[in-house]
């Protein structure tokens, strides 16, 4: 096939047959106002509902309506949760009964006993839950039975499920927060360092002679130093002058040359008087 259409003798198909079809699909799915809006522009997060969806048993378009992504985990509403036990032939029966004080929730799977799960007012109160803003406010006995179905489920029914997490829960737990320590930004811009005198006076005493005889001028020795990050400062420049002695041959600027010996001696001194 080449597209994420597919055809059988049953009715018409947009179940992706490949990855590419499934690439397709979810970028097409991705600009349609149709799908919640927690996937529109977002190829990536239909992809995994896809697969997610696949896995469960449920067909592409059913995976869009019934896999909700939060907090960056994938997670089933509570009346799917409770459509694919049902469909399941493990499944005997589920029974649900919701009340003033609580919900109760009693599932049977075939060959093993019967199963019951609570939540009661009371333990909504102590997850901090009962009186929170929003659902457990407008519809506090529809959380309670979520909550019991929830339980009773994913107990009971783990393979057919596939350890998906309910998306009512995951929306009363808190975002998981980042709690690796800040850092302070880097200091892109070094600040310029001084020449100390023990190293000057370790370059001077080697190199004095070298400007003295004109190999090289003030002008590049101190130019030379400075390149290396570090500034010289007033005084050392004015015994660096002092080292000159004007000769007729010698112009100013020449013989400026930095040799491999001489930039050694340089980093020797510095880690001498470090």
């Amino acid at each position: 096939m080449s597209t994420a259409l597919s055809e059988s003798k049953t009715g018409f198909s947009l179940a992706p047959q490949n990855i590419e079809e499934a690439l397709k699909f979810a970028d097409m799915l991705s600009k349609s106002n149709l799908v919640p809006k927690e996937f529109i522009g977002n190829p990536g997060n239909i992809l995994v509902a896809i697969q997610w969806g696949m896995e469960l048993g449920l067909q592409p378009m059913q995976s869009m309506q019934n896999i909700a992504v939060i907090n960056g985990r994938p997670s089933l509403w509570g009346d799917s949760v409770l459509a694919l036990v049902k469909a399941s032939p493990t499944c005997e029966y589920v029974v649900e009964e919701v009340g003033d004080n609580g919900a109760t929730c009693k599932v049977k799977r075939r060959g093993e006993p019967e199963q019951v799960r609570h939540f009661t007012v009371e333990d909504a109160k102590k997850a901090s839950l009962w009186g929170k803003q929003g659902p457990w406010t407008n519809y506090p006995k529809r959380m309670l039975q979520v909550r019991a179905r929830s339980w009773a489920l994913r107990d009971v029914f783990p393979d057919v499920l596939r350890g998906m997490p309910i998306a009512e829960e995951l929306q009363d737990m808190p975002s998981e927060k980042d709690v690796t320590p800040a850092q302070e930004p880097a200091n892109t811009k070094a600040e310029p360092v001084t020449l100390d005198d023990a190293t000057f006076k370790t370059i001077a005493d080697k190199y004095r002679e070298s400007v003295a005889n004109g190999k090289k001028t003030v002008e590049g020795f101190v130019a030379w130093i400075e390149s290396k990050g570090a500034l010289m400062t007033d005084k050392q420049k004015k015994e660096v002058a002092s080292w000159a002695v004007k000769k007729p041959d010698v112009v100013e600027g020449e013989a400026t040359t930095v040799t491999d010996d001489f930039t050694s001696a340089y980093e020797q001194a510095e880690s001498e008087n470090a």
